[in-house]
Parts: C-alpha cells; structure tokens; sequence
C-alpha cells in the first residue's frame, strides 16, 4: 500500500504517540471528532495500526520501520527526544541512571539504585533490557570499559517521562 506524504506524516504520528487516543491524534491533525480519527485511520492507515487490549492505537512494527519514527519517542530534530513513552522499569531506570556528566554505570549499580529507591526487584537481564531500549530511543548512552556502562545522554529535566503499560 503506497501511502501519500500526509498519510506518512500521520502514521508517523501515531508511531511517535503510541499508545495513544483518538482524543490525541484528533487534536493533533485538527479534526473534529473521534469519529473522524477512527475513519481516518480505517480509510487510510488500517494495515499499519491496532488496538491493544486497551482500546490504544498502537502502530505496527511495519508502520515504525516504514516511518523510520521511533516509537514512542517525540522529537525535536536538534535537540534530541523530549518525550518518551516506556514501561515502568524503563521509567524507574532513567529516574536513577548516572546523569550525562557523571562516570557511567554497569547494569548491577542501576539494579542496586532500583532495589534501594523503589520496591522493585527486577533481575539483571531485565535492566539491561531496559537501557538497552533507552539507548533505542535515545536517551542514554553506553560506554563500553570491562563490561557495558550506561549513562544518561540527555538532561535529565529536558525529557518527559511517560509511563505505560
């Protein structure tokens, strides 16, 4: 399905949003319902988004590779991501990363931050799977010494954090 450039553009909005509402993409596009969203994207964009069990448009990974949008990220084409939308463990270990100008950090410091600051206790593959997905979308950075360290590649209070489930 070939897409014209405002379908492109759209569905780039619904990768960088997801998950999001009608509500959103209404505002977002200038339309005047939720209605008209739905149609839009029954009419133009139905192979590239769904409805998670929560009734969130989300995009298909089709839909992010054709946009080249990182999901969940919103962008400022200078200044990097200024919002992120990740789970909870992603949320909680960029809260207690070491920040851009600080010694960078191994996966076992940032699950021993997680265990003392919240009552998490997630086990090590998946913090490193968290950073891993914050280097992703740009946020964090890694450096590699005898093991990879991580550390925040932005200011902290430039980015807004969203959880999501």
């Amino acid at each position: 399905m070939s897409l014209t450039a405002e379908e492109e553009e759209r569905l780039a909005d619904v990768v960088r949003l997801q998950p999001t509402k009608n509500r959103d993409l209404m505002e977002r596009w200038g339309l005047e319902s939720g209605s008209e969203v739905h149609q839009y994207l029954e009419n133009h964009l139905k192979d590239y988004y769904y409805r998670d069990e929560n009734s969130l448009i989300r995009a298909t990974t089709e839909a992010a590779e054709l946009t080249g949008v990182e999901p969940g990220v919103e962008d400022d084409e200078e200044e990097g991501p200024s919002v992120i939308r990740v789970p909870e463990l992603e949320a909680r270990a960029f809260a207690v990363l070491a920040g851009p100008d600080e010694r960078s950090e191994s996966v076992v410091s940032v699950l021993h931050k997680l265990r003392d600051r919240y009552d998490l206790d997630p086990e090590a593959g998946d913090v490193r799977r968290a950073l891993q997905n914050l280097r992703r979308k740009g946020v964090v950075e890694v450096e590699y010494r005898t093991v990879p360290t991580f550390r925040l590649g932005v200011d902290r209070d430039e980015v807004t954090v969203e959880v999501v489930d």
